[in-house]
């Protein structure tokens, strides 16, 4: 409405000019027009200029304080040997790939970097959406070790989107620190041999133990005598072991299973368990006149009909390894 009214004035004011430039010039009383010509000049407000970007050198300043704790922070997860310090390392990922987000995301990049720039910051947005669901793998025990947290963060999208585009970037200048130089190793699926003893330290005795494992996944039996581990036996899935040479003494019995076990971690790196028997097992040898007794005793790690064994699970971090 008030573009409208003003467009009014103006018209009047032109009627007014012109009504008063006009008329008879009183030689003949004709009616003969005369020319009028008006001029006008229109203002034009300057075009807006874009905003300058930053210095390249200024940019590296910014790109080296936000980037480099990224990189820094992802291998480091390697580092960690606990459930809890997996879980701490993810969080320091993380925060460090928010606060790069914070400090990058609305920088005025050097022009020739735009759109490397703008890439880069999304798929650091990206990457703290899968760091988020690798501490839920963690939390409910999909994933059970560093490596196998950095294989699956390394067959991820958003990791191969994030090396992409720092190498972008990388490319357009001295900025290095956007590049991801980690690694991860590919998910494996190493298994050993039913029987296979893990660890021997106290045996020496006449007592046996079989382990029978009618389960989906591999396991790991170790048997502890007070706070020292004394025994440990591999059982495949589908299929049973057995430990002789057990020395008399009173065990409690730890089993945890899994898929692809890393023997140098002592534990399997994917969908994991652990647990222990509630009761322990003692084992006895008796010697009479005439003969010599001991214990041999038979656990299945499947639940059965029948079985008269409780279990109950185990803090990951409280697991004798």
């Amino acid at each position: 409405m008030v573009i409208t009214s003003r467009l009014t004035v103006a018209s009047l004011v032109v009627m007014l000019a012109l009504t008063a430039c006009t008329g008879n010039d009183g030689s003949d009383g004709s009616d003969t027009p005369t020319e009028a010509g008006t001029t006008s000049q229109a203002s034009q407000a300057p075009a807006e200029t874009a905003p300058a970007g930053m210095t390249p050198e200024a940019y590296q300043v910014d790109l080296d304080t936000a980037g480099k704790p990224v990189g820094a922070a992802l291998a480091a997860i390697a580092k960690a040997r606990t459930f809890k310090g997996l879980d701490q390392r993810i969080q320091q990922a993380q925060d460090a790939v928010d606060g790069a987000v914070d400090r990058l995301g609305d920088l005025q990049a050097p022009a020739e970097t735009v759109s490397e720039h703008a890439g880069y910051v999304e798929a650091l947005r990206q990457m703290d959406g899968e760091l988020v669901t690798l501490r839920d793998a963690i939390s409910d025990q999909t994933l059970c070790t560093s490596g196998a947290v950095l294989a699956r963060l390394g067959r991820s999208d958003e990791f191969t989107g994030l090396k992409k585009a720092g190498a972008a970037l990388a490319d357009k200048g001295d900025y290095g620190s956007a590049a991801i130089g980690l690694k991860p190793s590919k998910e494996r699926s190493r298994r050993l041999g039913s029987g296979t003893v893990l660890t021997s330290r106290i045996r020496g005795g006449r007592g046996s133990l079989t382990v029978k494992n009618g389960g989906s996944q591999d396991g790991v039996v170790t048997l502890l005598k007070g706070k020292q581990k004394a025994v440990s036996v591999y059982v495949r899935k589908k299929s049973s072991a057995r430990l002789s040479n057990i020395r008399d003494g009173s065990y409690r019995v730890y089993f945890t299973t899994g898929v692809d076990y890393d023997r140098a971690a002592r534990t399997f790196t994917r969908n994991c368990t652990f647990q222990r028997f509630d009761d322990s097992l003692p084992f006895r040898t008796t010697y009479t006149s005439t003969q010599v007794r001991w214990s041999v005793w038979t656990i299945t790690l499947n639940r059965v009909k029948g079985g008269n064994a409780r279990s109950s699970a185990v803090n990951p971090d409280d697991f004798p390894t």
